[in-house]
């Protein structure tokens, strides 16, 4: 048997390759096909079954792709309806995979059709369980994705029956593959860890703990984040299916002129600069925003910008293909090109740019003219912050902006600077005048024993 978790950090994804005896299953595949294609080549083996756990709300699959260039067959569980060629595995029905076996496990809640694979080896034991978004690592999937389908809670009394009916009673040392790591919204707060067993979540994850199904409900519904925008879309996508990503590379990945670049702004488009931050702010096109490839990009496009609008890109030299790459990942498609030459090629022409201005922590002030923002996640405020800054989390940016008043001075921070440049970005082009960003954001400010009477610890 070959196992390997196939991990991509942006969207805090995990992917399986399975394999034995030349026959291979890939489990909850991303947009592009080339890494398992690549990894089943270099094993001289063929791929058989594309495994999904659940239609994804966070990502578009690339199980159609993979399986119109492998002739390996689409597998989901009980219930989910496709407007493409699927296989709806019964509950319990058993796959084989060389000397191994898969048997399937319905556990909605997550989602109705949610399912999960317990992996049997070469001995007939149970080896692992791959739990897609039913069981993460100290978290379980959130269960308020289908808004006016099902509530929250039916969902969540599902997941209850499902975690203890199925999952349970599962022996303890079988491992625990889940979908997704720490980062993702499909979760409350995943852990760090990207395996476990099943004894382990018993003892450590909350959901797993011994409780009512009212309790587990009310436990389980409280304090969930609204969920990203794109969700309800990527999930729509991943049921009726999508264009080749060849052909997205093909209509997005485009070399624009500067004069091609210009004449395509409107009001409706979205200036995407997927530049680091710290050179972004030294110099950008005015009404850009900033989101770079070296944090959680995916996500926060997804987030913070509309699916449906228009895009232009600035790159940093060769980033192009990954740009286009990473958002089509999400169901990003309408990328009408990039600036061929970057944001040298705007400053050459001696056009108009802005600047955001940086600072370091100790040079932070406080005052009736001034005014320190937070923008990070309500569970990183809640553990520690400057005393006297404001919550004002990122997700949630462009309706807060509304009640401030944009003539003031605001410092803005985030835990390491990604978050709190891509605020700085939006901030600036609704019209806020004052931005000042503060290097290193919270961890540098921690190390550095900041001192305005000023750091505040609560407990978790």
């Amino acid at each position: 048997m070959y196992l390997e978790q196939l991990y991509t950090g942006c969207l805090a994804e995990a992917a399986y390759y399975i394999e034995s005896e030349g026959e291979a299953a890939i489990i909850d595949p991303i947009r592009e096909t080339e890494p398992y294609i690549k990894l089943a080549k270099s094993r001289n083996a063929k791929i058989k079954y594309i495994f999904e756990t659940h239609f994804h709300a966070d990502f578009v699959s690339g199980h159609i792709d993979l399986a119109a260039k492998t002739g390996a067959g689409i597998i989901y569980g009980p219930g989910a309806k496709t407007a493409y060629e699927a296989y709806n595995a019964k509950d319990g029905e058993e796959f084989n995979l060389g000397k191994l076996k898969f048997i399937v496990l319905h556990t909605p809640g997550h989602t109705p059709e949610s399912s999960c694979y317990l992996l049997f080896d070469e001995t007939g034991k149970e080896h692992a369980l791959f739990t897609g978004d039913t069981l993460f690592i100290n978290d379980v999937g959130r269960p308020d994705l289908l808004d006016g389908v099902m509530t929250k809670e039916e969902l969540a009394g599902m997941l209850y029956e499902s975690l203890n009916n199925k999952i349970k009673v599962l022996p303890e040392n079988v491992l625990v593959y889940p979908a997704h790591g720490p980062g993702s919204a499909c979760g409350k707060n995943i852990g760090p860890e990207r395996h476990s067993t099943i004894g382990e979540q018993k003892r450590t994850n909350y959901a797993l703990q011994p409780m009512s199904k009212e309790e587990f409900i009310k436990k389980v519904t409280d304090g969930i984040l609204p969920p990203p925008s794109y969700f309800f879309e990527d999930a729509r996508i991943n049921k009726l299916g999508y264009i080749p990503l060849d052909e997205v590379f093909e209509g997005s990945l485009k070399s624009l002129s500067l004069d091609n670049f210009r004449n395509s702004i409107t009001e409706n488009t979205v200036i995407l600069d997927t530049r680091k931050p710290n050179t972004f702010e030294k110099g950008f096109i005015p009404n850009s925003i900033n989101i770079g490839l070296d944090g959680e990009y995916a996500v926060w496009v997804g987030t913070l910008i509309d699916i449906k609008k228009p895009i232009l890109l600035v790159t940093g030299k060769g980033k192009e293909r990954e740009s286009v790459l990473r958002l089509a990942r999400v169901g990003y498609e309408n990328v009408l090109g990039y600036l061929g030459g970057g944001f040298d090629t705007w400053k050459k022409a001696g056009l108009n740019f802005e600047t955001v201005k940086s600072i370091q922590p100790w040079k932070m002030r406080t005052g009736s003219e001034w005014e320190i923002l937070d923008v990070r996640r309500p569970g990183e405020y809640k553990i520690s912050h400057i005393d006297c800054a404001k919550h004002f989390p990122l997700g949630d940016i462009m309706k807060l902006a509304r009640e401030k008043d944009p003539q003031k001075t605001y410092m803005i921070y985030c835990e390491g600077g990604y978050r709190s440049m891509i605020a700085s970005s939006i901030l600036k082009k609704m019209g806020f005048a004052n931005i000042i960003n503060i290097y290193g954001g919270f961890s540098r400010i921690r190390l550095l024993n900041f001192n305005l009477g000023v750091t505040k610890e609560v407990s978790a």
